[in-house]
């Protein structure tokens, strides 16, 4: 199963088991009905930002979209692959994080909506420069230096500058 058919089942079958109509959960996530039915038809794949606030809504972690226990294959945003996100350690229930290698592209932005009440992001940067919105004020992180931070608030991703940047981010959910 490629990872579309894998996001594409994985988001239904949350959903039904939930008994959440299309409607409900265009209401609990912030993504329209429309495009829902889409991704669960495997007519449309979905930005990371999208997939962000899908699994926000449904109080999942990430990584049930992108992976499965056979393979961890990387997710490119479809925005011209402004955002790549591969997992490192896919969910860990026993100790409840993600972990992830992203890269951002050269001038690009990724906007994340607030993620579930109590998560904590960590985020250290391997290459590059990043800058990052947290709590409404714009910061440098520099290679080999990193940040945590609530990830309950919106906060932000960019590359201003003209090479890749490449960080990874563990997600910790509470319990």
């Amino acid at each position: 199963m490629d990872i579309t058919q894998h996001l594409a089942a994985t988001l239904k079958t949350l959903r039904q088991a939930r008994g959440w109509s299309l409607s409900k959960l265009a209401d609990e996530t912030g993504v329209s009905k429309a495009m829902l039915g889409q991704i669960e038809r495997n007519e449309s794949s979905p930005t990371v930002s999208t997939l962000w606030k899908i699994a926000t809504g449904l109080n999942v972690p990430f990584s049930a979209f992108i992976t499965s226990e056979a393979d961890r294959p990387a997710v490119f945003d479809s925005q011209q692959q402004a955002m790549v996100v591969k997992p490192l350690f896919p969910w860990d229930e026993t100790l409840g994080f993600d972990y992830f290698s992203i890269t951002l592209a050269p001038g690009a932005v990724s906007e994340s909506t607030p993620h579930e009440a109590g998560v904590i992001e960590h985020v250290v940067v391997i290459g590059g420069e990043l800058e990052m919105n947290i709590n409404g004020e714009w910061q440098t992180i520099f290679a080999d230096s990193g940040v945590r931070f609530a990830g309950d608030k919106p906060h932000a991703y960019r590359n201003s500058s003209d090479r890749p940047v490449h960080f990874h981010s563990l997600i910790h959910y509470p319990r």
